[in-house]
């Protein structure tokens, strides 16, 4: 073929031969062809997992994040959006790509499942390279990595790692399209390196996601205090109740000064703690909240609330009673005061047995022995409600004693000489129970009226109740200067239901 004078039809041959050296040249194996069909389909599975899983992520932070502190959610939930909308308009840009690649290459082979010219390497090249679609998704896959790297802190930046880039390579001929698109490529190669970049981006999606969502349990200050705390919720403990307490390790930042309130008021901060003082100018029981606002570290405010928190305040007091002096009087109600150091006076409650007692306020009670437990005793038991228990804090004895006698009186006189008119005037016999400290009234229920006037036999007048009436009332008004008069067998009744022989009374009518 090299020499000599060629004759038209050895010419003919000759390029027909050539075609045919060219041609199996060109020919690719069915072994490598599947093999990127084989790689696409992988490749395609790792993208769609990629995507459930971005999916997931943006899910579990909207049901969780976003409605428990939406404030400081909400700006990272933005930017995690923008991220997803960049990566989806890539990704829609290469499908546009894959349409055009599948028209071009007569559809699919459903033996196959492949492009039905996969072989062919003259369509790749002719839209990515010839039409300038290589040029154009180049622009897009930078623009989009430094527009997801863009959304990430600074700090995060750094550390960014995925593929997602279109760089020329640095040795051989030929720019990234022409290496990924160029010539010599098989249609369902180049089918193949669309799946991939589809792939990365997915991939650079999901890395830019988790950073995003990952801010919101990044440390809202810098811990650098610690200290062992032991918080009990009393330090007033009844015999034989346990003593509870809580035992944690507490951080704060020593270099920080957050903004603490209780209720209302801001408390002087030092070391990262501030220290309450509560009012004590009244008696009572009070309760607070401790309100606490750190500064994160994205800028927002976090706000923390303690727990309600009591206090007690009581009058300084001591107990003093004389042993001999431990009584209760019959048939009026006597009154108690009952109280426990260290407990809210509603908590304290008292019963009696042997009487009844009840309540008639805060503290307050009456106690209420009858006639015929005169002699006997009371046992008054105190209680008081403890961590939701109720607490025994003791008992004490009282005898039961009757209401001293009360004095009769006329008048307000025991006795004595006294004026006719007077004594006419008066309308009833009384019963005073004198320098006793309750009032208590007796009941006069019979008498007997002596009168003996000058140079006249006695004359002697029974009396019912304690009013003057009658044939007493008479006998009274017919009385003259130098009568003697008698009240003799005067009886009365106290509220104990006792009868009292009380004694005469005597007087000189002047």
């Amino acid at each position: 073929m090299a020499g000599g004078k060629e004759t038209t039809r050895q010419r003919m041959i000759n390029i027909m031969y050539l075609v045919l050296l060219a041609m199996l040249a060109l020919n690719v194996s069915d072994t490598v062809l599947n093999a990127f069909k084989n790689i696409n389909d992988s490749l395609a599975t790792s993208r769609d997992n990629v995507n459930v899983s971005i999916e997931q992520l943006f899910s579990s932070f909207e049901n969780s994040k976003l409605k428990e502190e939406p404030a400081r959610a909400q700006p990272i939930y933005d930017r995690a959006k923008q991220a997803k909308a960049a990566a989806d308009d890539l990704n829609n840009f290469i499908e546009g790509i894959k349409k055009q690649f599948t028209e071009a290459g007569d559809g699919v082979d459903t033996l196959t499942g492949d492009l039905k010219r996969r072989e062919n390497m003259d369509i790749a090249q002719g839209i990515m390279i010839n039409q300038g679609e290589g040029e154009k998704l180049k622009a897009k896959i930078n623009a989009t990595r430094e527009k997801l790297i863009s959304l990430l802190d600074p700090t995060d930046r750094a550390g960014v790692s995925f593929s997602l880039e279109a760089k020329d390579p640095k040795k051989g001929k030929g720019d990234w399209k022409e290496v990924n698109f160029g010539e010599g490529t098989p249609l369902t190669a180049a089918m193949t390196n669309l799946t991939k970049i589809q792939a990365d981006t997915k991939n650079a999606e999901a890395e830019v996601v988790k950073k995003l969502f990952g801010n919101m349990d990044k440390a809202v200050v810098n811990i650098d205090k610690f200290a062992a705390v032991a918080v009990a919720p009393t330090s007033y403990v009844i015999q034989g109740q346990p003593y509870t307490a809580e035992v944690f390790l507490t951080a704060s930042d020593s270099r920080s000064n957050p903004d603490i309130t209780v209720g209302g008021g801001k408390l002087s901060v030092k070391d990262g703690k501030g220290t309450y003082t509560g009012g004590t100018g009244s008696v009572g029981v009070f309760k607070w909240v401790g309100t606490v606002r750190v500064r994160q570290t994205d800028g927002q405010i976090k706000e923390y609330k303690t727990p309600e928190q009591t206090y007690q305040v009581a009058k300084p007091s001591a107990s003093v009673s004389s042993d001999k002096m431990n009584v209760i009087y019959a048939g009026i109600p006597n009154p108690f005061s009952v109280s426990a150091a260290g407990f809210p006076l509603e908590t304290v409650n008292a019963s009696a047995s042997g009487a009844s007692m009840s309540k008639v306020g805060a503290g307050k009670y009456n106690v209420l022995a009858s006639g015929s437990q005169v002699g006997q005793e009371v046992t008054v038991n105190v209680t008081a409600s403890n961590a939701g228990k109720s607490v025994s804090l003791g008992s004490q004895k009282f005898r039961v004693k009757a209401i001293p006698a009360p004095v009769a009186k006329v008048g307000g006189r025991a006795g004595g000489d006294i004026a006719s008119v007077q004594l006419k005037s008066e309308t009833e016999i009384e019963a005073d129970l004198d320098d006793f400290p309750f009032d208590v009234k007796f009941k006069i229920q019979r008498f007997k009226l002596t009168i003996i006037k000058p140079r006249s036999d006695a004359v002697t007048i029974s009396g019912s109740g304690g009013n003057f009436a009658g044939a007493v009332k008479a006998a009274l008004n017919s009385i003259t200067p130098n009568t003697r008069v008698f009240f003799e067998d005067i009886v009365s009744v106290g509220p104990d239901g006792r009868q009292r022989i009380l004694p005469s009374l005597a007087f000189s009518v002047k």
